[in-house]
């Protein structure tokens, strides 16, 4: 795979100094995961055509959904390589690339609620955090939402109980592996377009994901049971190759973010009416039985997970950890 994106990321450079005319528009490949009809597909398309009209069309952006030209772990590598310009990975994907921090999102619970996320993205917090990228040779644009996640399996999970001996499916993260094994789970690290085959099959049981990333990949089609937790979250950061970055011309960096910044407005807009259409949609399926934590049933589930911020601590970074909940936890005026 690499020798695939080393061979993908010079001929990328070689179009980069071959010769070129004035009309030759500048090419951002914004490679992802999911469904064009999920809120980073929908978000991603609107930068395309935010991107193209700002620029008048000095600028084509190419978008590439489903994991059509890299799955979860190779599209950070190809994106540093300049095999492709801009991703969208979720904030998991940086805990493998040495920026541990960014799992702190991971945490469970460490969210109460979406006004909580604007304030850490939108602060100090989200802006430090994107620094520590550009001496990977990324450059952090934007912090896109998609939600909090559901559990999903193929046996009901109403007590911590329920989960022992479950192999689920998670993102690679440290984190999301000490949450499940501290409700009893098997983690198992899987690519994202190779979960609906892993749940037909049994290699996996479930897994815990956003309910708009549930449907678009028909996971209810093989997931008898799910229940509404909001015990995670995930989320996104739009990234781009700095040296591409740093090398667009000034003008046209300008409109590229001004294009980014209205992207990002339409696609968090979304995220929310996304998911709860998608829930309303499997539940119309019949496919999967849903079932609607108790405030007991999650004090049960949350005192089970508690030990995990504890002991990612050292990982993640304790002052970072209080930080966070201190930013998370405040009251707006």
């Amino acid at each position: 795979m690499k020798k695939l994106i080393l061979a993908a990321a010079s001929l990328a450079a070689l179009a980069l100094v071959g010769p070129a005319s004035a009309q030759s528009p500048i090419v951002i490949k914004f490679s992802h995961v999911v469904a064009p009809n999920t809120p980073k597909g929908q978000g991603a398309e609107k930068f395309k055509e935010l991107a193209e009209k700002y620029t008048n069309g000095k600028v084509k952006v190419e978008v590439y959904p489903n994991s059509q030209l890299y799955k979860d772990k190779e599209e950070v590598e190809a994106l540093q390589l300049g095999a492709v310009q801009m991703l969208a990975p979720s904030l998991a994907k940086f805990g493998p690339l040495g920026v541990k921090e960014f799992e702190v999102f991971d945490l469970p619970y460490i969210l109460p609620d979406k006004a909580a996320l604007a304030r850490v993205t939108k602060g100090k917090i989200g802006q430090d955090l994107f620094k520590k990228l550009e001496p990977k040779g990324i450059k952090g644009l934007a912090y896109w939402d998609n939600g909090f996640k559901i559990m999903t399996s193929n046996k009901p999970m109403i007590h911590v109980a329920d989960f022992r001996g479950l192999k689920m499916r998670i993102q690679s993260s440290k984190v999301l592996e000490a949450e499940m094994r501290a409700l009893g789970a098997i983690p198992q690290v899987l690519a994202f377009s190779e979960v609906y085959q892993a749940m037909q099959t049994g290699v996996v049981d479930g897994n815990e994901n956003t309910p708009s990333n549930c449907y678009t990949q028909k996971m209810h089609e093989v997931q008898k049971y799910a229940t509404i937790s909001n015990h995670g979250y995930i989320g996104y950061a739009v990234i781009v190759n700095k040296k591409f970055w740093d090398g667009l011309p000034a003008d046209i960096r300008s409109q590229l973010e001004k294009a980014m910044a209205e992207a990002t407005d339409f696609a968090n807009s979304i995220s929310q009416k996304e998911n709860d259409d998608a829930i309303a949609a499997m539940k119309k399926a019949g496919t999967t039985t849903f079932h609607d934590q108790t405030p007991e049933e999650k004090a049960e589930w949350i005192k089970a997970m508690q030990p995990v911020l504890d002991e990612m601590a050292p990982r993640v970074g304790k002052d970072l950890i209080a930080e966070f909940q201190k930013e998370a936890n405040a009251k707006t005026n």
